[in-house]
């Protein structure tokens, strides 16, 4: 068996090393294909005092542990004009952001703020004026303060947040969550009428199990109505039945999915649990293994996942649209190693490769978003690591933006010109090595 996986790990190698730098071009995507990147609002804005903002959840979280902060993170909230042209300069198709609530309804409920919705008013036509187009993410870990002490306003802001982490930490104890995951469902679909929409996935398993409890929960229903039969089956009572009417709001209420993806997973049956005490993960009956360091926000180069991602979408789900909102590489920051990120490169040369696989085998994948268009407050490292496209320098009064290589890359891909002078062969040699201990280790 491990002759095996070593004939297969040396025949991956060579297929994605030689798709490095001149395995494609962007005249090989469809011609409506978006290339865009991405930014939040906390880790970009700023002016976390200024103009009637007040402060978040995450303000209060990290200045209680006196950790780094988003008080002025990039200034976006001041340079966002130097910010557009930046990314007009690099020749995105779009930027997907998000809105700060404390900025915009600073007290979770009552007047907007006038300032607030301005400053969204300029960007936005800041975009729109440079022929750009915005995704626009409704929350990104930037709820309200109140949120967490005021009942009334938690319920309505907590129900309208579309991601995976909200969802696996509420599914095990559902009857006293006091949101229930019809509600959730039922609530997301309304906003999907109202506004723009996005779902989040993060992890891909292997097993049917483990795609049902960690995907399922939240397409199933989008698509067809209904939570998988497997859900049903174990969680019981314990999990909320969908009326006729919520089922037909919720079905069909997407108009694209959104993938956030970094990490991929192997996946074991995990062992009973003898506590009495049923929550996500004993419901599920897997056991997670991430191909990463989590921590340190190190990931293994596997480019085939995402595109197993894609392909399992495809065929369970009908081929909705899709948009990769969510992709990239952390780096230790340091101007002088930083600037001249290979190893971005490849990193994103291989995702967006597997991206197009996806495509020419009948995916229909939409969109690509490079995550991040320049550095930022890091919501789990703070400003020791960034993802960054663009540097920006925070010593630096001005917080002079640079572009990196990555920056430079990424434009000549957009503006189809020659990629391949980006590549050095010790990049390209790391990479195998970094794909070949990944397959060694399945």
């Amino acid at each position: 068996m491990d002759r095996v996986l070593s004939l297969i790990t040396i025949f991956l190698v060579l297929v994605f090393s030689s798709k490095c730098s001149h395995g494609y071009s962007r005249i090989d995507f469809p011609k409506d294909f978006t290339f865009g990147s991405a930014i939040s609002a906390y880790q970009w804005e700023g002016a976390a005092n200024e103009d009637g903002r007040k402060p978040s959840i995450w303000d209060t979280y990290v200045h209680s542990r006196n950790q780094d902060n988003g008080d002025i993170a990039c200034d976006g909230y001041h340079k966002y004009k130097e910010d557009v042209q930046l990314m007009v300069k690099t020749g995105l198709d779009a930027l997907r952001f998000s809105i700060s609530w404390s900025r915009l309804i600073p007290n979770g409920r009552g007047p907007i703020n006038p300032k607030g919705l301005q400053f969204y008013k300029n960007f936005i036509n800041e975009l729109e004026s440079n022929h750009m187009l915005h995704f626009s993410t409704t929350i990104f870990l930037s709820l309200w303060k109140m949120s967490m002490e005021d009942g009334s306003v938690a319920e309505s802001s907590r129900t309208l947040l579309p991601t995976q982490t909200f969802a696996s930490e509420n599914l095990g104890t559902m009857s006293n969550s006091g949101i229930p995951s019809t509600k959730l469902m039922s609530s997301l679909a309304t906003c999907a009428r109202l506004c723009f929409k996005t779902i989040y996935e993060k992890v891909q398993g292997n097993a049917r199990r483990a795609r049902d409890f960690y995907i399922g929960w939240m397409l199933e229903p989008l698509i067809f109505g209904d939570y998988p039969d497997s859900m049903k089956r174990t969680i019981g009572t314990r999990l909320p039945i969908f009326t006729e009417e919520e089922s037909e709001l919720v079905k069909g209420s997407a108009d694209f999915l959104g993938i956030i993806y970094y990490f991929a997973a192997t996946v074991t049956k995990s062992k009973p649990s003898h506590s009495g005490y049923s929550d996500f993960n004993t419901d599920s009956g897997v056991s997670m293994t991430w191909l990463a360091n989590y921590s340190s926000l190190e990931y293994d180069v596997l480019p085939w996942a995402m595109e197993g991602v894609l392909e399992y979408i495809k065929q369970s789900y009908g081929n909705p649209p899709v948009y990769i909102l969510e992709n990239g590489k952390s780096m230790k920051r340091g101007l002088k190693s930083e600037l001249k990120d290979t190893p971005r490169i490849e990193f994103l040369d291989a995702y967006i490769g597997a991206v197009l696989r996806a495509i020419r085998n009948g995916s229909d994948t939409r969109g690509y978003f490079v995550w991040s268009f320049m550095d930022l407050y890091e919501l789990l490292v703070g400003y020791e690591a960034s993802f960054g496209l663009y540097y920006v320098n925070f010593s630096d009064p001005h917080l002079k933006r640079s572009s990196k290589l990555s920056a430079q890359w990424y434009s000549a891909l957009l503006k189809g010109n020659d990629t391949t002078t980006f590549f050095g062969s010790q990049g390209i040699t790391q990479l195998q090595s970094n794909l070949s201990s990944s397959y060694s280790s399945l």
